[in-house]
């Protein structure tokens, strides 16, 4: 039985052929999943894909009516998924349930630093021989007041690097964390944090209820100069909204790993096309945003996890197992 995996990056692929080896054969492709895509997938009882894969009902119909029966997705997220659909066309769904949280916590101070001390254009001067000071200051962190959305796993990892810095701490959660608390963080209602918070960070699924949870209210709430991170969902933020309040020459930075309209954008190279995209455009010129490629949770150990998680998923779809990380359960 060979398993077609798709969206592989390169520096991905030998984490996953080494995942298999000896267990199953794989195929990677490093075309993503969406209508025109998955007709490859025909004749593969077991397919894999990415996060940023479309698994919406044509693309779920177009994959049984080829003969697969199992969709193993390399991440924690599955909004991309109708599992609905899945469960009527007698698919079964998989996602990688947790991976290494300190992954994605790191990056997101890495993006609070690099936007808070302007690292970004700091190294386009010198390499152009400007090594004047003047634009770059930022501010020290510590004694300032970190708001983080979402205290999970990675929220925890956050508040743990905050708590390191000397902060105030302040969260947000429908379950408050012990960890997080014994850190010192207070839980405070979503409106006072934004208010109060130098640092806003996003750590929460997206879901219908979470969707634009940082709006155009919530960012009128928000200091004017706080930082906003957003490594979790690109959804959680309305992108035009935030585009607006920097037009007004609000926060002092904001950074972004994700966006929400990334699909067909994000892992791709597009920089010989023109981007149509206005909102994404605009949102780049912004000289206090830095805006990368979802590449958060793109660490070595956290990969391995992730693909290390999605064998054993495929394994225990061929041995009739259940774990936790089943979405939608064989039938």
């Amino acid at each position: 039985m060979e398993i077609l995996a798709f969206g592989v990056q390169a520096d991905e692929q030998p984490l996953i052929e080494r995942a298999f080896q000896g267990r199953a054969q794989v195929r990677c492709l490093d075309v993503f999943l969406n209508e025109d895509t998955a007709p490859i997938a025909a004749g593969h009882e077991i397919i894999s894909t990415s996060v940023n894969a479309d698994l919406g009902a044509g693309v779920l119909e177009i994959l049984a009516a080829g003969g697969t029966r199992m969709v193993a997705q390399r991440s924690t997220g599955f909004n991309n998924i109708d599992l609905t659909a899945a469960e009527r066309l007698g698919l079964t769904v998989a996602r990688v349930s947790s991976y290494s949280p300190y992954s994605v916590a790191e990056f997101a101070w890495a993006l609070a630093m690099a936007v808070n001390r302007r690292i970004v254009r700091a190294s386009t001067r010198t390499r152009d021989f400007d090594f004047r000071l003047h634009g770059l200051m930022g501010r020290d962190m510590h004694g300032r007041t970190a708001g983080v959305l979402g205290t999970g796993k990675i929220g925890e990892a956050f508040t743990r690097i905050a708590h390191g810095f000397g902060m105030r701490l302040l969260g947000w959660d429908v379950t408050e964390n012990p960890v997080c608390r014994d850190l010192g963080m207070t839980y405070v209602p979503k409106d006072r944090l934004l208010a109060e918070a130098d640092l806003v960070t996003l750590h929460v699924p997206l879901m219908p209820e979470t969707r634009h949870l940082i709006d155009a209210a919530a960012l009128k709430s928000m200091r004017d100069d706080a930082i906003l991170v957003n490594s979790s969902r690109g959804g959680l933020v309305d992108t035009a909204a935030l585009v607006g309040e920097l037009r007004a020459g609000r926060f002092t930075g904001v950074g972004l790993d994700v966006y929400e309209a990334e699909a067909g954008l994000f892992f791709l190279d597009k920089s010989l096309e023109a981007i149509e995209d206005d909102t994404l455009a605009r949102l780049v010129t912004f000289p206090n945003v830095l805006v990368t490629s979802h590449q958060a949770y793109y660490t070595k150990d956290a990969v391995g996890q992730i693909v290390a998680a999605t064998a054993e998923n495929v394994l225990d779809y061929r041995a009739g197992r259940r774990s936790a990380n089943v979405l939608v359960p064989r039938s």
